[in-house]
């Protein structure tokens, strides 16, 4: 049998925890605060590499700082029509004919009650973190019916092979359900939760499951691998629901922000052209011109709005790259022994 992954995203991740903590996990206004203290750090230690100082520089042309900050204008006017674009996409997924908003009503409610018919759970809950948690039992108890059918088989390996599968199912699923226990959509722990339980390779476990054993399933057993399959097959959409109606509470989000960062880029990049005297500027502290501190610092105030530009996007392609497929397939590199048939 194929050696499972890590169930974990952090294990699962190709490169270190950090760096996937820092795409993902980290509050995207301490990322975009930690970007733009980085680049102001580098701009200042650009004075001690040797080059002309800074202050020269400005005596032989005293309109560099003008035309730097004046080519900013159009960029930062450019990021708010930005954001009216992305607030036209994402409204454009809501807007419809009363025909088009009945139809995805009508296919969320048979999704439910699909699930419901196949659960025990009654009425599905309408939060999403108690949805995925109520999914997750609901997949835990079809693993042990599963564990349940093959007491009376007489294929030991195939008993094996089901009882360490369902153990590891079990395990991984009451961690998923501790974890999403008491979050809330908007926040990211619900999609992180939701990335954590690796599915795919559940699925494709079973399905390995039931072809290296056809010849001795009994007829219940392949029933009982194959409700396994089916419930393990409504977390995909289910998943791939949420994180869509995230990826528009992110993008709103985003739009809210950059509105917000926009009128003070603005001010800052207007004042220095207005009232900025390069040559009223003297002195230096710690080494480094004050001239230097001021141009710098201003340089990357009017940059907020094009850093949260980054932030906000970094972790929706990074969501985006790890969910590129659905159902049993897995992009990423996995260990399998090497023997595997598939």
């Amino acid at each position: 049998m194929s050696s499972s992954p890590d169930d974990t995203m952090s294990k699962r991740a190709e490169g270190s925890a950090l760096r996937l903590w820092v795409l993902m996990r980290m509050n995207r206004y301490a990322l975009a605060g930690m970007i733009m203290l980085w680049m102001f750090v580098a701009i200042v230690l650009l004075s001690f590499v040797g080059m002309s100082p800074f202050q020269v520089l400005v005596l032989q042309d005293p309109d560099a700082i003008q035309t730097l900050f004046s080519s900013m204008v159009g960029p930062i006017i450019t990021g708010v029509t930005l954001v009216a674009t992305i607030g036209q996409l994402v409204l454009s997924q809501e807007l419809g004919a009363v025909g088009e908003q009945r139809e995805r009503m009508d296919d969320a409610m048979d999704f439910r009650r699909d699930l419901e018919s196949r659960t025990d759970m009654g009425v599905s809950p309408p939060e999403p973190a108690a949805f995925l948690r109520e999914l997750v039992a609901g997949v835990e108890d079809y693993a042990e019916r599963l564990r349940n059918e093959m007491e009376d088989e007489r294929d030991e390996e195939l008993k094996e092979r089901v009882n360490e599968y369902v153990d590891a199912l079990d395990d991984h699923a009451e961690t998923i359900r501790e974890e999403i226990e008491n979050t809330q959509f908007g926040t990211f722990d619900v999609i992180w939760t939701a990335l954590d339980f690796n599915y795919s390779w559940k699925i494709f476990q079973a399905r390995q499951i039931r072809d290296d054993h056809a010849d001795s399933l009994s007829e219940e057993a392949d029933q009982a691998l194959d409700d396994m399959i089916v419930m393990l097959k409504f977390f995909g959409p289910a998943r791939e629901h949420f994180k869509t109606l995230y990826f528009q509470w992110e993008l709103i989000n985003l739009s809210r922000s950059l509105l917000y960062a926009g009128p003070p880029a603005l001010v800052v990049v207007v004042g220095i052209l207005i009232y900025l005297d390069p040559t009223s500027i003297a002195g230096s502290i710690l080494g480094v011109q004050n001239l230097v501190w001021l141009v710098s610092g201003a340089f990357v105030l009017a940059l907020v709005p094009f850093v949260l530009l980054i932030s906000y996007v970094l972790r929706i392609a990074t969501v985006a790259q790890r969910t590129l497929a659905m159902g049993p397939f897995i992009l990423r590199e996995s260990s399998r022994d090497a023997d595997s048939d598939v």
